[in-house]
């Protein structure tokens, strides 16, 4: 085994293991596939990851990490719904010299198709070294291998990043595990809710505040490179949009109104905001520079103009507007102009998102309940995928294969967040640790 020299990425490194005089059989073909609906879960044993020899680190001891990544990565495979992992406390441990020589007859009488091993070690500069392996047991043959230098904090990212990798090899689709994802924050009653802005991975873990709950903060989002996140608030009831900064928790007012102003979003490359503004009994999206400045009016029509979602190469707007006498979907070019209706399939539609791929377009559709829905930029294709009694705001994850949203529980008032993939089937809820709305799921970090 030999490890390429560490790439800097951010604060954090990444090095690819190599491999060294390896060749896959051209027989190896052991995939999932994210389409078919009836498919069986793939069985896939993940033992903890051994250490030659166990180190102290200012996270815990490279045994216990070891240990803990193997947890996160069977937690992320299993989320996915496309896996049937087969963790440390239901398999036998593997020793560090196992780990490039895995002990096939065993594995396969576990019934796994696919097992991941991996090791953790210390470096000299006080780093730690995350090797990860994927095998097809059938055929006995290594699929894929990666290695990851981190700073023991960033334990959790390693293993995030490992799931990626193989979650990517076995479905051929993006990865999306190493996110974070921003929401709102949800406490007191129904009748008086304290709204803050919090972040957390795309787990759960690592959770924190971000605003103290003085002025109600809404509709977060996080920029293209992660460094900053728009959101709504409310300071004395006047609506104002910030910009916070995520490395120095720094804030900048980008505009204010005493005129009711909704949704902040991004452009595709972080230098326009756009947003929603009512003046004089009618709404508008407009679009202001993510630094400041004199904003700019894009639609013209008599009615409510709300939402608004780029497209991911920014050259088309998807927004909801009543003009035709309920809320629809409508396409427009990013400066505005060229407006068209796509949504025709009865009941009303907002909060418009577009994937990340640019194949499709995400919505709440109101029709007797709030359901969570994609339909093509051309508006075909239309598919529900919820059916619960209020399901709004979805926001994708970075691949565009599953959805976040947030559900509200009928009498009770409670919300939380929840996700689905795009067959409809996967759903389930995110741990947080008060009620949560106005999900935002962010780019893969950098």
């Amino acid at each position: 085994m030999a490890i390429t020299a560490p790439k800097r990425i951010g604060s954090w490194f990444i090095a690819f293991v190599s491999l060294v005089g390896f060749t896959l059989p051209v027989q190896a073909q052991l995939t999932v596939d994210v389409e078919n609906t009836a498919a069986d879960e793939l069985t896939i044993a993940v033992p903890g990851l051994p250490t030659p020899r166990s180190q102290e680190t200012a996270a815990g001891t490279t045994a216990e990490l070891g240990n803990k990544i193997s947890d996160v990565i069977v937690s992320n495979l299993q989320s996915s719904g496309l896996f049937k992992p087969l963790g440390r406390n239901q398999v036998r441990g593997i020793s560090f010299a196992e780990v490039t020589s895995p002990q096939f007859p065993y594995w396969n009488s576990t019934n796994a198709s696919a097992l991941i091993q991996g090791f953790v070690r210390t470096n000299g500069d006080g780093k730690l070294t995350v090797g990860c392996y994927l095998y097809d047991v059938a055929l006995q043959t290594e699929l894929t291998r990666q290695g990851f230098v981190v700073a023991p904090r960033d334990w959790r990212r390693a293993a995030h990043k490992c799931a990626d990798s193989i979650y990517s090899r076995l479905t051929g689709e993006s990865p999306f595990f190493d996110s974070r994802i921003a929401y709102i924050a949800e406490t007191g009653p129904k009748d008086n809710r304290r709204k803050r802005l919090a972040i957390m991975d795309s787990d759960g873990a690592n959770h924190r505040f971000i605003t103290n709950g003085q002025a109600t903060a809404l509709t977060p989002r996080f920029s293209p490179d992660y460094s900053r996140i728009v959101y709504l608030s409310f300071l004395d009831g006047n609506p104002r949009i910030y910009v916070y900064e995520v490395g120095t928790g720094r804030q900048k007012l980008i505009t204010q109104s005493t005129n009711p102003t909704f949704a902040p979003r991004w452009s595709p490359d972080g230098k326009w905001i756009l947003y929603s503004m009512a003046i004089a009994g009618n709404t508008d999206i407009y679009k202001v520079s993510s630094q400041g400045g004199t904003p700019k009016r894009l639609t013209f029509s008599p009615g409510i103009d709300i939402g608004g979602s780029f497209s991911p190469d920014g050259s088309r707007i998807v927004f909801e507007s009543d003009r035709s006498g309920s809320q629809q979907l409508y396409v427009m070019g990013a400066n505005g102009g060229n407006e068209r209706r796509i949504s025709f399939g009865g009941g009303r539609y907002a909060t418009p998102e577009w994937s990340p791929r640019g194949d499709l377009i995400a919505f709440t559709k109101i029709a007797g309940n709030f359901r969570v829905g994609v339909m093509t930029p051309g508006g075909s294709g239309e598919r529900l995928l919820t059916n619960s009694w209020q399901d709004e705001a979805p926001t994708w994850a970075p691949n565009g294969r599953i959805i976040q949203f947030f559900r509200t529980t009928r009498g009770s008032g409670k919300t939380g967040i929840w996700q689905v993939d795009l067959t409809g089937r996967n759903e389930r809820q995110l741990p947080t640790p008060v009620n949560g709305s106005d999900p935002a799921w962010g780019p893969l970090l950098p």
